[in-house]
């Protein structure tokens, strides 16, 4: 179970901050050619529509098969340098501070330390701490996930020092606020959520039996289609910022609005782009939210079980001893 169960034994600090790191890398792995296509949709300011002659990309398979030949296989882990240190520090800051912070919630407060309400804060207060801390992996995992050819960031060094050096340091935190404001209902949502549908099926199947690691990952990917749905237009938001003053994307994906800052954005989106630019490129995004969500809680409780195993082996052979 995610979360501090007072009715079981727990996973210690560093235990929780491993097994956070291994389901980020191998869920990172897996999903990076839908975060790929995702990017590209987001960045893209014409409409998604085969009926548009402008429009780049316009369906996950069309958008797939046309970087697949322009670009290559590797295209679709452009980026996924970062995008590993990204997952893997994110998940073992927010799978760390989330288990300790239901922990809390349960020993100096009333309420209970599976009760959704816990797992929502605590799993929006973890998200954000974890973003604070992944933020300029994750400026510069999109910079180079958006590239085309030719590239204009040969690696990862040259795109942090080419970065620096042009837009200075701040830079790396650029879409923070819209990060920031989506992140927490986004993970406190997940976390709740998947709370709550672990609940319901214990209700329904009370013998978790040998179905229990696919029940994770369903109870996962339902948690995450649900709050990617409701938190999707700051995510765009984020990407936009993100991409502000990379002169490459106007190749990439025609002429690049300039933004000044969060409200600026909104009003352009808006009104050059109606509502539904808000929600472009939300059907790879809910596969990706999909996919990845469900993984991730699938991997961690998986890991978590993994290292509780051992812990008992290792208890029980110095018993013997």
């Amino acid at each position: 179970m995610v979360g501090y169960d007072p009715g079981s034994s727990c996973v210690s600090t560093a235990e929780a901050a491993a097994a956070g790191s291994a389901s980020g890398f191998v869920t990172r792995l897996l999903i990076s050619p839908l975060d790929v296509i995702k990017i590209r949709f987001q960045l893209q300011i014409e409409q998604l529509s085969s009926k548009n002659p402008g429009a780049k990309y316009h369906s996950i398979l069309q958008a797939a098969r046309r970087i697949f030949w322009e670009e290559g296989l590797v295209a679709f882990w452009k980026g996924h340098v970062p995008a590993q240190l990204l997952s893997v520090g994110y998940g073992a800051v927010q799978f760390m501070v989330f288990e300790n912070m239901t922990q809390l919630a349960h020993n100096v407060t009333s309420y209970s330390a599976r009760d959704s309400l816990v797992h929502f804060t605590c799993g929006g207060l973890s998200a954000c701490t974890a973003t604070v801390a992944v933020q300029p992996l994750d400026t510069l995992r999109t910079r180079l996930a958006a590239q085309g050819e030719p590239k204009i960031y040969q690696n990862l060094r040259h795109a942090v020092v080419t970065m620096y050096q042009t837009e200075g340091p701040r830079t790396f935190y650029r879409g923070l606020t819209p990060t920031i404001i989506a992140v927490f209902p986004n993970a406190g949502l997940q976390f709740s959520f998947y709370n709550i549908l672990q609940q319901f099926s214990e209700w329904v199947i009370p013998a978790e039996g040998k179905g229990g690691n696919v029940k994770n990952l369903v109870c996962g990917s339902c948690a995450g289609i649900i709050s990617k749905t409701l938190t999707y237009p700051f995510d765009l938001f984020k990407k936009r910022l993100q991409v502000r003053g990379f002169e490459q994307a106007r190749a990439a994906f025609g002429q690049v609005r300039v933004y000044s800052g969060l409200l600026d954005c909104i009003r352009q989106i808006m009104r050059e782009e109606g509502p539904g630019g808000f929600f472009k490129g939300l059907s790879p995004s809910l596969l990706k939210a999909a996919v990845s969500t469900g993984l991730t809680f699938f991997w961690y409780e998986l890991f978590c079980s993994l290292l509780c195993s051992l812990k008992t082996a290792d208890s029980t052979a110095r018993k013997e001893r």
